[in-house]
């Protein structure tokens, strides 16, 4: 249905489009500055909001509960504000269904009715018979607890569960009976950025870290150990498998299909591990190196018998697929079975087959290939736009993937992978029409002359005159690729009028490690300078202007649009940062922030990497008396990732230098973390504000009736 949101209809309602606001003076909370003082390299930074860095201070609580109230009373005075939830609700209000798996005699799968904060992961027996298998919403009253990886033992019967509560980082793990229901054994805590991988059906490997001392929200945590957990015993009596005596920031452990090998990996950084392996066949084998190193990333993807299959990006940019045998697994003896290819690659295997998942221009081309490497087909997908999965156990016989791109919902497809058949398997039910929408994708010139892809999405026929509200999303970092993907918030956004623009910045893997390390460390500067240039593309070329652009970004997309709005306040009319790393000169001090390092280096590491880093932290370098776009800046006060410290500092700085009257925002989520697990009310509530504010302060002052 049509009837409220058409934003870019002409009405007499639509007073002062892409005009100021004329409103009441924001008064916002004072918030103290302290005194400290911080000195790199004989260099003085002055960091008055140090104390907003303590989540467990009385005085940051206050704080936070003084800043939402002004923030939820601006939004609440938004006219329209109700109307463009009640769309988002609707939209969202259709049924999701997961691929189906099969873990012992069951067969599960996920399901949410639409309006569920959680899907609930159901199975079905031998005969046909559906139940409901664990139901997080059930979990707690306000739908703040969110369920983790499912792992079930070798032979079905039992299952590994982990929950998050508040969208912490830090989760506890519950074990049941699949047929009783009944629980295990104790609860087992405080596990950190960890599946669960069983050995056969007696105990599983995960990983933490030591609790820290201090906040556990926000105290830094660096040394990342493998444990294994015996079925029956307590957890303080769990092993210790690597990570005692070799420090690592990063660990993890899972077994091969076939329960013959134990994979570990390392890492101190976001990119570059070790590899390891351990025969669990044999008691007692040592863990034997397979990569000695951090210069690339390596991790075995599968086995047959002692001939192991690894995906690895060694003197190979774009990936390749190699194999060795176990008896001398180092890499000098390692051979190709899937070289390395013009296009990036990420693989996956099931039934039998490896399944390269190419990336061309941020779009999926998916080839499938035996395990000697020869070539069986090429997968025909439904269109251009985003495939994934075709991951099984080796015996399965059909295979599943899901396809989406910006206006196309995902829809899974059943495979055989004998004949290379493709069936419907589940298509949404959305009240979108997605015939009436178009993807193009352009390129554009960088500053330094990169060429750089951007996908824009709109309504047919929406006519190029500068005036329709705009946002431009960017992420730029830790190899991360953006790639074609259908959103809820972005087909209301777009039936309104509006454009969604997705540009993929250098620091993204779109094109392999070359364009990763194009963004990192010394050369950081090339994300925000592609995305301004984005910005300018779609100026020059009339899609929007400055009056209705709004940049968005979150986590390194938040440090994204930190950056941008402080380099150029100009360009855009609204800027959204969620979850933003905003402090560069600290946030390696923070939790596992660290690791962030191969990416963005660190204040500590010397003199020029200082400089570097202190001419774009956000926090840093917000100047009074200069007139900054309106801003929300989104964060959770339990997000142990990025700790909202970062946000809360920006936020302050922001206020109290801000010129003009453009408002400057934060909103700050309770009980709520880094964004996964976030119920489905709470995503809706954060659209519905996002967009809100982002219209109205792009000059709209009604929807038309």
């Amino acid at each position: 249905m049509k009837k409220i949101l058409f934003l870019m209809a002409v009405s007499t309602s639509m007073a002062s489009l892409g005009q100021t606001q004329k409103s009441t003076p924001i008064t916002y909370p004072k918030t103290a500055k302290g005194e400290t003082v911080d000195v790199y390299f004989d260099t003085k930074v002055s960091d008055p909001y140090r104390w907003l860095e303590d989540d467990r201070s009385a005085e940051t609580a206050a704080w936070v509960k003084e800043q939402n109230k002004v923030t939820y009373d601006y939004l609440s005075k938004i006219s329209f504000r109700e109307a463009l939830k009640s769309r988002l609700e609707k939209l969202w209000n259709y049924e999701k269904i997961s691929a189906p798996f099969k873990e012992g005699n069951f067969i599960y799968y996920y399901k949410n009715n639409g309006r569920q904060n959680q899907s609930v992961l159901y199975r079905k027996d031998a005969k046909g018979k559906e139940e409901i298998f664990l139901d997080p919403n059930t979990f707690s009253k306000l739908g703040t607890t969110s369920l983790g990886g499912v792992n079930f033992s070798e032979d079905g019967s039992k299952v590994a569960y982990s929950i998050s509560e508040g969208g912490s980082d830090w989760r506890k793990v519950i074990l049941i009976d699949v047929f009783s229901f009944k629980k295990l054994e104790d609860t087992l805590v405080d596990i950190k950025f960890s599946g669960v991988s069983w050995k056969g059906n007696e105990g599983f490997y995960y990983s933490s870290y030591d609790k820290p001392k201090g906040s556990e929200l926000s105290a830094k945590t660096d040394q990342h150990k493998l444990y294994y957990h015996k079925l029956g015993t307590p957890q303080k009596d769990d092993q210790v498998i690597f990570g005692a005596d070799q420090k690592r920031r990063y660990v993890g452990g899972y077994v091969t299909e076939d329960n013959h090998y134990l994979v570990i990996t390392a890492s101190n950084a976001t990119y570059g591990n070790e590899l390891y392996i351990q025969d669990l066949t044999k008691p007692d084998s040592p863990i034997v190196t397979i990569v000695d190193n951090f210069n690339s990333d390596s991790s075995i993807i599968e086995t047959e018998g002692s001939k192991l299959f690894i995906e690895t990006d060694w003197n190979a940019p774009n990936k390749r697929i190699v194999s060795v045998d176990f008896s001398s697994p180092k890499p000098e003896n390692w051979k190709d079975v899937i070289p390395e290819t013009e296009n990036v690659l990420t693989p996956t295997t099931g039934a039998g087959y490896i399944f390269a998942n190419y990336m061309k221009d941020a779009v999926s081309i998916v080839k499938q290939y035996d395990y000697t490497g020869k070539l069986v087909r090429e997968i025909q997908l439904p269109g251009l736009g985003t495939a994934s999965g075709f991951g099984s156990k080796k015996e399965e016989k059909t295979l599943y993937y899901s396809f989406t791109n910006y206006v196309t919902a995902g829809t899974i497809y059943s495979f055989e992978p004998k004949s290379g058949k493709s069936a419907v398997y589940d298509k949404p039910k959305v009240d979108f029409k997605s015939e009436n929408y178009v993807s193009s994708q352009v390129f554009y010139t960088s500053k330094d002359g990169t060429k750089i892809p951007m996908i824009i999405t709109h309504k047919k026929g929406l006519k190029l005159d500068g005036k329709n509200p705009t946002i431009l999303y960017g992420y730029g970092g830790f190899n991360v690729s953006l790639t074609p993907a259908f959103s809820v918030s972005n087909a209301v956004w777009m039936e309104n009028g509006g454009i969604y623009a997705v540009a993929n910045l250098r620091g993204g893997g779109e094109y392999g490690k070359k364009w990763h390390d194009a963004g990192t460390k010394m050369q950081k500067q090339n994300v925000f300078d592609d995305f301004i240039a984005a910005a300018e593309y779609l100026i020059a070329k009339k899609y929007t202007s400055s009056s209705f652009l709004a940049i968005r970004g979150g986590s390194n997309g938040g440090l994204l649009v930190g950056a941008v709005m402080t380099q150029r306040p100009d360009l855009m009319k609204v800027a959204l940062p969620a979850v933003g790393v905003m402090d560069m000169l600290r946030y390696h001090t923070f939790t596992s922030g660290a690791g962030w390092a191969f990416d963005y280096g660190t204040s500590a590491d010397s003199k020029e990497m200082f400089e570097y880093i202190k001419g774009y932290s956000p926090v840093a370098n917000v100047k009074s008396g200069v007139q900054y776009p309106a801003t929300m800046v989104t964060t959770g006060d339990h997000d142990d990732r990025v700790v909202p410290a970062h946000s809360f500092k920006f936020a302050a700085e922001l206020q109290e230098k801000q010129s003009g009257t453009n408002p400057v925002l934060i909103r700050i989520d309770i009980n709520a973390g880094h964004g996964a697990g976030k119920s489905l009310a709470a995503t809706i509530q954060e659209s519905c504000d996002i967009q809100a504010f982002t219209l109205y302060n792009m000059g709209f002052t009604a929807l038309p009736k």
